[in-house]
């Protein structure tokens, strides 16, 4: 796997989950509107910042480093609440991740 392929911003698309998989949709593909998605950008200088609503509804961010080994992809740093900080790479596509957390 290319870690080129997992670069850009990712939007949780919990209505496309199962009871094993998370699904992401590029920022592009437009969702239906729901209340708190989480997201996260994978940059290619290997950074990331990732987003989720805290307690009082706001975004809340943070970010660290991430890397890809085989298909597994960690997270380091401070994750936002919700994002797994080590996910296996099921599927990734130009407008769709899907990760086992």
């Amino acid at each position: 796997m290319d870690h080129r392929e997992l670069t850009g911003r990712w939007v949780h698309a919990r209505e496309e989950d199962t009871d094993a998989r998370m699904v992401f949709r590029a920022d592009s593909v437009p969702l239906p509107p729901a209340r708190g998605r989480l997201s996260f950008e994978l940059r290619p200088d290997g950074t990331y910042v990732d987003s989720a609503y805290g307690a009082d509804d706001r975004p809340a961010t943070s970010g660290g480093s991430w890397r890809l080994q085989d298909d597994v992809l960690d997270l380091d740093g401070q994750a936002a609440q919700g994002v797994p900080r080590r996910m296996r790479v099921v599927e990734v596509g130009p407008d769709r991740l899907v990760v086992e957390p």
